[in-house]
């Protein structure tokens, strides 16, 4: 019996031992041309890239849960000026800066979000205390921001999230836009947000993902990376998070119709994330990409834009970072 209890017991380390970890996150998808940046900047942004990742896999590998790992993540790429979330958010048409973010845990189906926050430095840490110390889904407005001080949660003052670059891309666009009829206005050009979605040693999989949403949007939009099932959505055996206009990916329920390609009509992966963003999304008039994950490690991160900001360590350690079409 005792040799028989011994050697279960040394299954299931062995199982708990090749259970793989995985990582994937992006920087926004939209317009982003060869060329369209100087080699400083791209090789900024990709340093960026690599530092988030770096610090959710940190988190991954020391047998951290895949909500630290996806906060991680995320909190590195809200500091970062050169994504369209936190620090280096887009401006609204007011001139203003309003953010949103989301979480969920897989393994619970337990999820938080947030949407209009102007004094909040990572949203990301706001949508999670909703998640795990409120009895709530999702928090707006300067609800949630008292929420946030409640909780401790940073906040800052407005001009925190102000860059030079966002706001000359503002005055670019409002001088856009009064010269045009707003239907064709390109406002695509202007998306970005930023995710990651990740498993742990224990098979859970978790997914995030926070954004300044659109420049110029009117007052009170909210787009679809604060919408559970839009934007953000994890179970126990997919995981994703979107970034792109969130106006279609809302109507579509896209990170939970990947998921539920996958888990009831038993498409792969790949199947469900290339159907929804490359035909049913476009099909509608929207564009943007997503990140993908599932239970044994795989990655899949298409988008139907020029460039997305991506990168990702996947079940087998490959390794990848990105920003254009390459493969």
């Amino acid at each position: 019996m005792r040799a028989l209890l011994a050697l279960c017991l040394f299954c299931s380390g062995a199982l708990a031992a090749e259970q793989p970890i995985a990582l994937a996150i992006h920087g926004g998808a939209g317009t982003i041309d060869r060329g369209s940046m100087s080699e400083e900047q791209e090789a900024e942004i990709r340093a960026d890239l690599e530092a988030a990742l770096d610090a959710g896999y940190a988190v991954l590998e020391q047998g951290g849960e895949s909500l630290d790992a996806v906060v991680a993540v995320i909190t590195r790429l809200e500091d970062s000026p050169h994504f369209n979330a936190g620090k280096g958010a887009v401006f609204t048409e007011s001139g203003t800066n309003e953010l949103d973010a989301s979480i969920m845990d897989g393994a619970t189906h337990n999820a938080g979000a947030v949407a209009g926050l102007t004094t909040v430095k990572n949203p990301i840490l706001l949508a999670r205390a909703v998640m795990e110390r409120s009895v709530h889904v999702m928090m707006v407005g300067a609800g949630a921001e008292t929420f946030a001080t409640e909780v401790g949660v940073e906040r800052v003052k407005p001009d925190y999230f102000r860059t030079e670059a966002r706001w000359q891309q503002y005055l670019k666009a409002k001088a856009e836009a009064a010269a045009k009829p707003v239907a064709s206005v390109p406002v695509w050009h202007y998306i970005g947000t930023v995710g990651a979605v990740a498993l742990d040693r224990k098979g859970h999989l978790a997914a995030g993902t926070s954004t300044g949403g659109m420049t110029l949007k009117r007052y009170g939009r909210v787009g679809d990376a604060p919408i559970i099932g839009a934007g953000t959505w994890a179970d126990e055996g997919c995981a994703v998070s979107a970034t792109g206009w969130g106006e279609y990916f809302i109507r579509l329920n896209v990170a939970h119709d990947i998921c539920a390609r996958v888990r009831y009509g038993k498409a792969s992966l790949a199947e469900a994330a290339d159907t929804v963003i490359m035909q049913q999304v476009p099909r509608l008039g929207g564009n943007g990409g997503v990140i993908v994950l599932d239970r044994q490690g795989l990655v899949r991160m298409p988008f139907n834009t020029s460039g997305m900001y991506r990168a990702a360590i996947d079940g087998d350690g490959k390794r990848v970072v990105a920003i254009y079409g390459e493969p």
